[in-house]
Parts: structure tokens; sequence; C-alpha cells
């Protein structure tokens, strides 16, 4: 199977800015970008957090959390981290156009800057919860799937002009990227869920390092 591409910084940042000006929901489609470089972790993840995943009682971000095993693809609990200022930056950008926009707040401002913290961090334009597809294989196991969280991915990666860019892309490269950083595979396997260190080793090997960065490290 064809691993998805690793998208260069330069490309992310030109992903970022065309989805600042496109669309009605630039916000949070910006911080849909944001967490899905910034964190690795899938659509259907992404589409079951909930505001107290990101915020404490008091409003602040919750710089180190948990994705529950619950919501966890594969069933288990992971650590989830909004280290990154930029990434907290988005999210929080995000939250106050969402309470402008009322979708889903409360009547107790002072907790959860006023947000249900039961509801989805994100939701689509209309303040509604992201929907899930119900599939059935032949063999009688079910599945669901956020399809049209998946496709808002591939939509953000078309519009800047990302070949072949999409939610896998974003995880591949948040695995890429602590890899160039000298993290080991063993964190980097904790952080994204993957189920053996093979299938880590898999993801990040024939990472297309370009050469003018190599050259640039000489000296």
């Amino acid at each position: 199977m064809t691993k998805p591409p690793v998208i260069e910084d330069n490309q992310i940042r030109h992903a970022l800015k065309v989805a600042a000006v496109t669309g009605q929901n630039s916000n949070r489609d910006v911080a849909l970008l944001m967490v899905a470089y910034g964190t690795g972790i899938t659509p259907n993840e992404i589409a079951k957090l909930l505001v107290s995943d990101y915020l404490q009682v008091n409003g602040r971000p919750r710089v180190e959390s948990a994705l529950r095993a619950e919501i966890a693809f594969n069933g288990k609990a992971r650590p989830l981290l909004w280290a990154s200022t930029k990434v907290r930056a988005a999210i929080d950008q995000y939250l106050e156009h969402r309470h402008a926009a009322r979708h889903g707040i409360t009547t107790s401002p002072a907790a959860y800057r006023g947000l249900d913290h039961q509801s989805p961090l994100f939701v689509t334009g209309e303040g509604e919860p992201f929907a899930f597809t119900r599939r059935v294989t032949a063999a009688g196991a079910v599945s669901y799937s956020c399809e049209s969280l998946t496709e808002i991915f591939r939509r953000l990666h078309q519009q800047a002009g990302i070949a072949n860019g999409n939610a896998s892309a974003a995880r591949r490269t948040f695995a890429v990227m602590l890899h160039r950083q000298g993290r080991s595979i063993k964190l980097i396997q904790e952080l994204i869920g993957v189920s053996s260190l093979s299938a880590v080793k898999r993801l990040v090997e024939g990472d297309p390092v370009r050469l003018s960065a190599i050259v640039a490290g000489v000296i």
C-alpha cells in the first residue's frame, strides 16, 4: 500500500493561509489543520473530542490531556498534548468564533468559557456534531467513520494545491517530523497509537528529506 505523502512546512503554512481566507468556517478549518498536524490524531478521533478534552473548568487549556480509550481508534488511551502554542491559539480563536455564533453555549459563562463541556470540540457550520457513517462488512463487522470531516481535510489540502494531501498525510507528517527531531520510535508509537514498532518504522522510513535541507546543515 502506498504511504501518504509527507507535507513540508512551507506547504502546511500555505494550506493554513488559504484555509484562513476560504469558506464560511475558516476559523474552524485552520484549527482542524493545526490539530491534525500538531497531534497526529485521526478524523474520527477529532470528531469525538469534547470541549472538556481541551479546556479545564476554569477555561484554561489542558496542556497535558489524554485521548480517551472510548474515542481512540484502537480503544486504548494515549497522551494528547496541547503543548504547541500555535495549536492552542488556533483552537482558542475558533472557540471564540463558536461562542459568538452561540454553538453549544451554556448559562455558566465562568465555566469552560461558557461552552457546554460535553459538546464536541469541533462542530459543523450549523453548530451540530459531525455525523458518522455506519458500515457493515460481509463478515458482519460494524465500523463507523466520519466521512464529512475526512472530506474537509481532503478539500483543505486540495484548495492549497497539495497533491494527495489528506488527514492521513497529516498523521504521517506528524510522525516524520518527530523522527526528524530525533525522537524515539517508541515515543512516536505512544503518541500516534500504532500497534507495533515495526509499523511506526514503516511510517517514518523513506522520509523525503530535501537535499537542500541536508546541505544547509553542513556548516
